[in-house]
């Protein structure tokens, strides 16, 4: 990589390098310099020269998605000018809830743009006369990308090149070294650099930094157009009040840090290495957290060298140390930027003076510990150590200024001794690693404890299988667990452990999730009451906290949870689950995942909601950055092979952007003429006459991404997931309009098969699997009662008085067996689609799942059948009534009458068993969830002749698959199959976690 002579630049204006740090505050203290003036101007005057009168507040931003905005502190420290720990909170419901900082977030003029940048390459001229240059046009360059991102190898290339189709296109690279030159003749990003770096202490091979700017990354990322809309500004806080502690008018951007050691590849021995990703609080959560969108990038590959030493301590040390100082040197322009603030860019090309702390470090336990610079077996987050993990209250936090002091008692005691074995034996008394100087220590308003959120993929899921499941492994039994996984009925869409959990090995964290979905119903009545119950509150401490949306309500229940597991937790060590090598019971809760637990609350007040720091993205991150890059070099210099073809990819997706605004005819930014500038000029200010004004030859302005993505066409996919995800509900609504429209559309079968009730979208086949006399149906899916129900059926819809919608399922049937019907034949789906809106946010549309309605086969021999729930009260919506309103039921047949506009189902009912409730001191039969499972317990409703019973509703009645789990008791009958289990079992458990 080529080495660059380093400088400072000024934060404000951007001006520099400066050699010296005096010769920046000379430049930055000139009273009246331009510099000076973007920064106190607008502050001191409140009427100063156009050019420094800030912009108008733009309007707040619509806060329906899982956003995030600033929380400012209450105590300054050190009278820094943004003092105290900075985060982002997720928004609240209710606009009541919280207060905006009106005067933050305010514009300061035009500022150089994405497309600014563009135009001030080397090779502007160039393509005026042609956009795609180096390529010699859009074709050219496509293919030349796609090359270029394929992973293929430089031979690979050369061989698709020589082929004779190939020649014969009008391309303008011959090999794949021209492919790579043209590559590197495209508008940079932020540029990567390679520091060699010296070490004190020997290693076997030389240690070199490979990092980009910091402030270069946080404006490629601020300026990005892609996340114009998903771009927030004005920071609040939820219920409490605080004095601003930045300048008037001045924009937060909270920086986001993610890191990781990884190993590079199975074919490279033990080389491993440690990215650090960044990212910007302001964008929002629901983005951020998808790797497609490419909030995400990468800041820095730390080295991780082999220390010669033979003392593993002092290795240990040693590592640390070298990553703090990398991190230092990385992170100290944003450092920079928190105390003085620095001139930015956003996407809509305007100037924003922005302040950059430390919002959130999204880590495992083994490096947020390293990180906070404490001991092993030591909690970061608290005072507490290893003895009193298991503690049922939260210690008192390990703040900064209390690691800092003890930092300073340290050297004290050892004066100018600069032994490493010295110092960490030393800071072992105050449960403190060998790093004497941490790299936050002088990040302005940086708090450890609160920038060290927790991590659910690892504090949770993680931790989940590393204890939870291991303990109930052993209570139950290996192969008893392992039978009742293979129990329950697979359904589409969801993981089924055919072979069990008790003997998998490598593990991912999709696999840690879907285990836990079962556990609960798995373990019931095979272990101990008080130790299902301590199971239990786990799992809802964890699926209560996991929700993006959070409020005090919530948090009473996350607590509540966790205080019920510390209730119940000895019976856990009373059956002897919890063991250690050699199956050697262990006696303590020494597990620091658990005390951090007692942190999460206070850090989601803090912090906002914790999915948002799923470290999802840095485990994708491991892939895209790092093994692919490396896969396809030559496993030689691993670092510089890497960031070269990452610089690639990132010069190829900016020109992917900018030539395909560029050829879209279109100007990307803010409203270039304010309505108070068209006055000025002695317009009325009329929308119509601007735009009988407006050049036509001008390009039309858009200051939004989801307009901007629909106007241009770039050569790949430059944001979000390449599959379009399905929307029924927008589709059923299209095809209502256009079936009122027109009255008899041409290739539109009726009823629509694409259709909403409630908050549920339905979708069908296009055409039956199935269209069969109703004795044929009767025969084929073992339904002897199905012409009776139908029969009954027909004579309620046809009452005016009754209300199929909301009657009773299966009350007493009337119709006599072979009674006649209106039809003969009847048309029948195996499965259908449900679709409904999600919980925290009714506005969007969760997944689609596929229910089950197949007849009897050789595979399933009485019927590959799903349960639903189903709606008995119009009142009651799902999801948001709950259970209330609603009762579940096996769905066994999906059938329409030809000639008629409803479809229909036929099901099995359910009933709640009724559970002992203690209620004013006395003991009561009450249709309630068990309390120690916190399931309803169900049962297969029957006639008085013993026969199920089942009725025809109509299929707008569902409102989504259930998972109903046998209840085993305290031993699984052996005689039960996957196929079978629902049809012999007695009762059930309505799982809540599904």
């Amino acid at each position: 990589m080529p080495r660059i002579r380093h400088g400072i630049f000024c934060p404000r204006c951007g001006t520099g390098p400066f050699n010296k740090e005096s010769s920046l505050l000379k430049h930055m203290n000139q009273p009246y310099s331009q510099c000076s003036s973007l920064i106190y101007t607008p502050l001191a005057q409140p009427k100063a020269a156009a050019s420094n009168v800030p912009a108008p507040l733009p309007p707040l931003p619509s806060y329906s998605d899982d956003d995030m905005a600033s929380n400012y502190a209450e105590h300054p420290i050190n009278s820094d000018p943004i003092s105290g720990p900075t985060a982002m909170q997720e928004e609240p419901t209710l606009a009541s809830r919280f207060d905006h900082f009106l005067q933050a977030g305010q514009t300061f003029g035009k500022a150089e743009s994405f497309m600014d940048q563009f135009d001030a390459d080397d090779n502007a001229e160039e393509r005026k006369e042609n956009l795609y240059f180096p390529w010699i046009s859009k074709g050219d360059h496509g293919l030349g990308a796609w090359l270029l991102r394929s992973g293929l190898s430089m031979q690979a290339i050369d061989d698709f090149l020589a082929l004779e189709l190939v020649k014969t296109l009008p391309i303008s690279f011959k090999s794949a070294k021209d492919l790579r030159a043209c590559a590197e003749e495209l508008p940079p990003g932020p540029k990567w650099t390679c520091q060699p770096w010296p070490v004190k202490y020997p290693t076997k091979h030389p240690v070199s930094l490979f990092y980009r700017d910091s402030i270069s990354c946080v404006r490629s990322l601020f300026s990005n157009p892609l996340f114009a809309d998903h771009m927030y500004y004005t920071p609040f806080r939820e219920f409490k009040t605080a004095e601003k502690l930045l300048p008037a008018g001045s924009t937060l951007i909270g920086t986001i840090l993610s890191s990781d050691k990884t190993n590079i590849s199975v074919m490279t021995g033990d080389h491993v290495a440690h990215p650090v990703l960044i990212s910007l609080a302001n964008i929002s959560a629901t983005l951020r957290t998808k790797s497609s969108h490419h909030a995400f990038i990468l800041l820095a590959l730390l080295p991780v060298p082999k220390f010669l030493e033979k003392k593993k301590k002092a290795r240990g040390i040693m590592g640390d140390c070298l990553i703090h100082e990398c991190l230092d040197f990385v992170l100290q322009p944003l450092k920079l930027a928190a105390r003085v603030g620095i001139m930015m860019t956003d996407p809509l090309g305007q100037k924003r003076f922005c302040f950059t702390p430390l919002a959130a470090y999204m880590v495992d336990t083994q490096e947020a510990v390293m990180l906070a610079t404490v001991a092993g077996k030591t909690s970061h987050v608290t005072l507490a150590d290893y003895t009193k993990f298991g503690d049922p209250f939260r210690h008192p936090p390990r703040t900064a200024s209390i690691t800092l002091a003890q930092r300073r008692a340290i050297r004290r005691a050892l004066g100018n001794d600069e032994d490493l074995l010295a110092y960490g034996q030393e800071a072992m008394r105050y449960r403190l690693n060998g790093v004497e100087f941490a790299f936050w220590r002088d990040w302005a308003g940086a708090e450890p404890a609160k920038c060290l959120t927790p991590e659910p993929l690892h504090h949770w899921h993680k931790a989940f299988w590393d204890h939870d499941a291991k303990w109930c492994i052993r209570a139950v039994g290996p192969d008893e667990i392992d039978f009742r996984l293979t129990l329950i009925p697979c359904r589409v869409g969801f993981r089924y452990f055919k072979e069990g959990i008790s003997k998998l090995k490598q593990v991912t964290g999709r696999e840690h999730r879907d285990v836990e979905r079962y556990i609960v119903s798995v373990i019931a009545d095979a272990v101990p009451k008080h130790f299902a119950i301590t199971i239990r509150a786990m799992m809802d401490f964890r699926y209560l906290a996991q929700a993006p949306k959070i409020d005090d309500n919530d948090c009473a229940h996350i607590t509540s949870s966790l205080n019920e597991f510390h209730q119940h937790k000895q019976a856990i060590l009373d059956a002897g689950a919890r063991v250690g090598k050699g199956n050697h019971p262990i006696n303590n809760w020494y597990i620091p995942k658990l005390e951090m637990l007692q942190s999460v609350v206070e850090n989601i007040r803090d912090n906002g909601a914790a999915i948002q720091f799923l470290a999802d993205i840095t485990e994708h991150g491991h892939i895209t950055y790092v093994k692919d890059p490396a896969q396809n070099g030559n496993n030689q210099n691993y670092e510089s092979q890497i960031v070269r073809a990452l610089d690639r990819l990132d010069k190829l997706r900016r020109f992917d952007l900018a030539t395909s605004i560029r050829a879209a005819g279109i100007h990307f930014g803010a409203n270039q003429m304010q309505p108070e500038d068209l006055e000025a000029e002695g317009g009325s200010g009329s929308n119509d006459e601007w735009e009988d004004t407006e050049d036509s030859n001008k390009p039309s302005n858009i200051n939004t991404t989801k307009a901007l993505l629909e106007r241009i066409h770039p050569t790949s996919s430059l944001s979000g997931p390449k599959r379009r995800a399905v929307n029924y509900f927008l589709t059923a609504n299209r095809l209502a309009i256009l079936a009122a429209v027109v009255p008899s559309p041409k290739n539109l079968p009726f009823p629509l098969r694409t259709f909403t009730s409630g908050s549920t979208s339905f979708h069908l086949a296009r055409d039956p699997s199935f269209s069969l006399s109703v004795d044929d149906a009767c025969s084929l899916f073992k339904l002897p009662d199905l012409r009776q129900a139908l029969s009954d059926y027909w004579r309620d819809a046809a009452d005016p008085v009754i209300n199929v919608l909301t009657t009773i399922i299966g009350t007493r049937c009337t119709s006599l067996p072979g009674c006649s019907l209106p039809f003969d034949s009847i048309r029948i789906w195996p499965s259908i689609r449900m679709q409904s809106k999600t919980f925290h946010y009714p506005e969007r549309v969760a997944e689609p799942r596929t229910v089950m309605a197949a007849p009897p086969s050789e595979e399933w021999p009485f019927g590959q059948c799903d349960t639903v729930l189903v709606n008995n009260e119009l009142s009651q919506q799902w999801p948001a009534s709950g259970f209330n309103g609603h009762s579940a039921a096996q769905l066994r047949l999906i059938l329409h009458v030809h000639g008629t506009d409803t479809f229909l189902a036929y099901i099995h009912r359910f009933d709640v068993v009724a559970q002992s409730i203690c209620v004013d001191n006395t003991t009561r039969s009450l249709p309630k969830p068990n309390p120690v499972t916190g399931m309803y317990v169900l049962k297969r409703a029957v006639r008085a002749d013993g026969h199920r019973v089942g009725a025809i509703i109509p299929v707008s009645r569902l409102r989504g698959p259930v998972q109903i789990v046998p209840r085993f008791g305290e031993k699984a009958d052996t005689r039960l199959t996957m196929e079978s289990s629902m049809e012999y079992s007695t009762e059930f458990w309505l799982n809540k976690i599904f």
